[in-house]
């Protein structure tokens, strides 16, 4: 049987809701390149978009994806709603975008193109434009992300299972911390019972930190060892059909320190006040004050961060945040929340004037109101 993560009804829906944000921008055809959007209209999964794929969505007939030639079993099995156009590895990905442009009349039309893109090289964009000058071309980057942003019924039933995942692996991370544990073991532990509760490889991490490396954003798993009395960062995300649910908590070994308890209980008023806010109509940026508000009222006034959440979706790697943006709930966003949005929510306090504590859970935004999605791991103090 042949993978297909979308019915094609859905497909066609989703390429009638771009068409029609197309004609409002005036566009004749986009030209994708983020794999995420090109997952989104086709169902395209798999490895192979480290070598850039463009997508050509013409307001009418069929689309075009061209990528390496050595492609074709895969996208023949996958996607149908879509002709290839696969090109040899000494062959410039470039000439075959301009040859579906011109194959379709396409050569002198408006044309929208994802500048916002992690995969597509200056040199392909510069050959693709000069190729096509007669073109009027204009940046199409977040038109398809937007569109990303409200879920199906479908995508929040994967999101519900990636979240689960998520539970899983993190429960079984903290069920492997100890004095002496390495983080190579918590992270086997971890990656184990998350792809046994049904997770694919999912965006990013998971990342493992010590208390030496609390606080670099982007670091995992390398070879440290946990003491007593160390604090163990965990962020985990699980991943169903492409869709990302992350979750984090903080780990005290064997005993954590004076006021760890109140920093817990800090974090987890944090975390209600953002589920709170977080409400159809609503401002991203009023979701922010509400957790700044629970760090002022605590003494934080000058504790700052640069958000508290982002929206998760389909993600790729490297990143869960579903290509190379990131969708805050940051200070001072207008961003209207609408239901059917997913976000990592964060209450974060480490390197401040209280005792480290963070947590983190992925919470779907719904008509009644925000729902944590990753519940089964405890919000409150955490010591093995």
């Amino acid at each position: 049987m042949n993978f297909k993560p979308f019915p094609e009804k859905e497909l066609e829906q989703r390429l009638a809701v771009l068409r029609q944000a197309m004609k409002e921008r005036k566009l004749d055809t986009v030209v994708v390149s983020v794999p995420e959007n090109i997952y989104y209209l086709t169902g395209l999964d798999h490895w192979g978009f480290f070598a850039c794929h463009v997508l050509v969505v013409p307001l009418e007939g069929r689309m075009a994806l061209s990528c390496r030639a050595m492609e074709r079993i895969t996208v023949e099995n996958q996607v149908s709603n879509a002709d290839f156009y696969g090109h040899g590895d000494t062959e410039e990905l470039a000439d075959y975008v301009l040859k579906i442009l011109a194959d379709r009349g396409l050569s002198a039309a408006r044309l929208g193109i994802e500048k916002r893109s992690l995969f597509m090289t200056p040199r392909i964009y510069e050959m693709i434009i000069a190729g096509a000058s007669g073109a009027d071309w204009a940046d199409a980057s977040g038109l398809i992300d937007d569109l990303r942003l409200l879920k199906s019924p479908l995508e929040q039933e994967y999101t519900r299972k990636a979240a689960a995942a998520a539970d899983a692996g993190t429960l079984a991370a903290i069920e492997s911390i100890h004095d002496g544990a390495s983080d190579y073991e918590v992270a086997a532990e971890c990656n184990r019972a998350m792809i046994l509760a049904g997770s694919e490889y999912p965006g990013f991490g998971p990342f493992i930190r010590p208390t030496t490396r609390l606080g670099e954003e982007h670091t995992t798993w390398r070879g440290d060892v946990f003491h007593d009395g160390d604090a163990v960062f965990l962020e985990v995300g699980g991943a169903y059909r492409k869709y990302q649910a992350p979750m984090g908590r903080l780990v005290y070994v064997g005993r954590a320190p004076d006021g760890a308890e109140a920093s817990a209980d800090l974090a987890v008023s944090g975390m209600r006040a953002i589920c709170d806010a977080l409400k159809p109509g609503a401002r991203a940026g009023e979701v922010y004050q509400a957790w700044k508000d629970v760090a002022d009222r605590a003494g934080l006034k000058d504790y700052h961060r640069h958000h508290c959440g982002y929206m998760v979706s389909i993600g790729f790697p490297p990143s869960w945040t579903g290509g190379s943006m990131v969708t805050s709930l940051q200070p001072g966003s207008d961003r209207e929340l609408k239901a059917g949005m997913t976000f990592h929510a964060h209450s974060w306090f480490t390197n401040t004037d209280v005792v480290d504590y963070f947590i983190s859970n992925t919470v779907m935004l719904t008509d009644d109101g925000a729902e944590n999605l990753t519940k089964r791991t405890p919000q409150t103090l955490i010591i093995r």
